[in-house]
């Protein structure tokens, strides 16, 4: 077990020192994929919805972001992740939420809680999960009154967007490849190399 911690934390110590090495080019490709990201929810937000409150642009999207177009080598950013741990977490928040509605204090804590270990059980642990359970029981009430369409709107939709600016923006050029080892990576890579 110890072994394994190490191991663990050796991988970890690589894949943040590789992540944060000054280059401007992986940090322009990081900014353009988060900006269009958001960008792109954030349109749909304006020009379809009610500018009165924003419901389709949740703020563990930002995080998420952080992941996905950052630190595109972590287990945490792959698409499993990235889906599975949405869509868990939304899924438990709104439950929690409809089994005990007015329990702010029980709610919260207990909406993160389950998120996370589901998640582990699931083998997609997603750290901005945990903020999309949280935004289910805290939100406003327009957020709140989604209910389960929660999971699809803003979630769903707005994941698959990010999913689709990243699998764009994290393969145009050669020194960033995303999903990590994926055969669509693979298959991209030789097609521009043709």
């Amino acid at each position: 077990m110890k072994k394994r911690i190490n191991r663990t934390i050796r991988i970890s110590k690589y894949v943040i020192y590789k992540e944060t090495l000054v280059d401007f080019k992986e940090h322009f490709w990081s900014f353009v994929g988060a900006f269009i990201g958001i960008g792109l929810i954030a349109m749909i937000q304006s020009l379809y919805l009610p500018k009165v409150e924003n419901t389709f642009l949740i703020g563990s999207f930002g995080a998420t972001c952080v992941l996905i177009y950052g630190a595109i080598q972590s287990p945490f950013s792959q698409p499993r992740n990235l889906i599975g741990g949405h869509l868990i977490s939304a899924f438990v928040g709104v439950t929690i939420l409809k089994l005990l509605p007015d329990i702010i204090w029980l709610t919260a804590p207990l909406a993160v809680a389950i998120s996370i270990v589901l998640m582990q059980f699931t083998k997609t642990l997603h750290p901005p999960g945990g903020a999309t359970a949280l935004i289910a029981v805290i939100g406003t009430e327009k957020i709140r009154d989604l209910g389960y369409y929660y999971l699809f709107a803003p979630v769903l939709s707005g994941v698959i967007i990010l999913l689709i600016v990243a699998l764009i923006f994290n393969n145009m050029t050669s020194k960033r490849s995303y999903p990590t080892n994926s055969k669509y990576t693979r298959s991209f890579r030789k097609k521009t190399k043709n």
